[in-house]
């Protein structure tokens, strides 16, 4: 719950940033399946709580679910804004793009070069400035992913960095580029 309601927080300030309709719906689907965790929780310690000392205990764990949930309404709070087209005033936009970093969501086409390749083999961050901070594969994600995580066909990675790097993963993921065209040519003038 923790990894996810920081993915959202990150994608509804970028949905927001960038106009993303895409986004603002990546934070709404992980809101509710946050809703449904919290729910989860509640009921768990309920059934786990036998005597008066196990109820304390448990009470800790009670209250992370409730604020990770309420960090999830607010990521939706704010993705909700992009979803009613509402746009954000001027002074916001002018701080958010003094910041280098970006956030993008890029989907592995059957023609990139990615598939079947570990992160680390990849070296993406090295190559591309890019790190991939979430992967969502069919209708599960694998957050925080490491150098052992297998890429696949039509995974959809979120990932942090500039936007040259964006545009190299982008070009990556959709097989327009291969791997060797970064290690022969400058960046520039991909």
């Amino acid at each position: 719950m923790k990894n996810m309601s920081e993915l959202m927080v990150d994608l509804a300030y970028s949905a927001l940033l960038f106009n993303s309709k895409d986004a603002a719906e990546e934070v709404k689907k992980l809101e509710n399946k946050i809703n449904r965790l919290n729910y989860e929780i509640k009921k768990e310690s309920l059934l786990a709580a036998r005597t008066v000392e196990d109820a304390e205990k448990l009470t800790a764990l009670l209250e992370v679910g409730e604020a990770t949930e309420n960090i999830a309404d607010s990521a939706k709070d704010i993705a909700d804004l992009v979803l009613k087209g509402i746009k954000p005033h001027p002074v916001f936009k002018m701080v958010m793009e003094e910041s280098d970093e970006m956030i993008i969501r890029v989907k592995i086409c059957e023609s990139s070069e990615l598939i079947d390749n570990s992160l680390g083999e990849l070296l993406l961050a090295t190559r591309t400035g890019m790190t991939v901070i979430a992967i969502r594969r069919n209708e599960s994600w694998i957050y925080g992913p490491d150098k052992n995580t297998i890429l696949d066909v039509n995974d959809t990675l979120i990932a942090k960095g500039n936007e040259t790097g964006a545009n190299i993963l982008d070009k990556l993921a959709s097989g327009e580029i291969k791997l060797e065209d970064l290690e022969y040519n400058e960046i520039a003038e991909i």
